[in-house]
């Protein structure tokens, strides 16, 4: 099935594992971030490795090592993370095929895409970790 806004996985691991490591008491390794999230170790790993890299998580090697926020949860916005991995969010454009011209007088979809891109947008620059809240069993 198609969807009207689409969302890397690779965004989405980001986001989530920015949320379960700021909701954590302290330090926690990969392995536990991905059983949490339920995405798979190995591509959890390369995000949580591409989120040190740009100083968003801390991380500690060995036994004991893990993963901090390097970054206050509420100034981690979620476009930061989704601009981080897919690069600048796409521009959005009248027409949903960014044609200069149509040839009808009014968009067949009625604008639709272009105004939910622009409310997902200003969700994600609205939102941060900081307000994501879990779940506690």
């Amino acid at each position: 099935m198609s969807r009207v806004i689409n969302i890397s996985e690779a965004v989405s691991i980001g986001i989530h594992s920015l949320a379960v490591i700021a909701g954590s008491d302290g330090i926690i390794n990969g392995i536990l971030v991905s059983e949490i999230t339920g995405f798979s170790r190995n591509h959890t790993s390369k995000i949580l490795q591409i989120l040190v890299k740009h100083k968003l998580l801390k991380s500690g090697r060995g036994p004991k090592g893990g993963f901090l926020l390097n970054v206050p949860a509420s100034e981690i916005r979620l476009i930061d993370v989704y601009n981080l991995i897919e690069g600048e969010f796409p521009t959005i454009h009248k027409c949903m095929h960014a044609r200069p011209e149509c040839p009808f007088k009014e968009c067949v979809f009625g604008g639709i895409a272009g105004k939910l891109t622009e409310e997902f947008r200003t969700y994600l620059y609205e939102k941060t970790i900081g307000d994501i809240i879990l779940k506690k069993n």
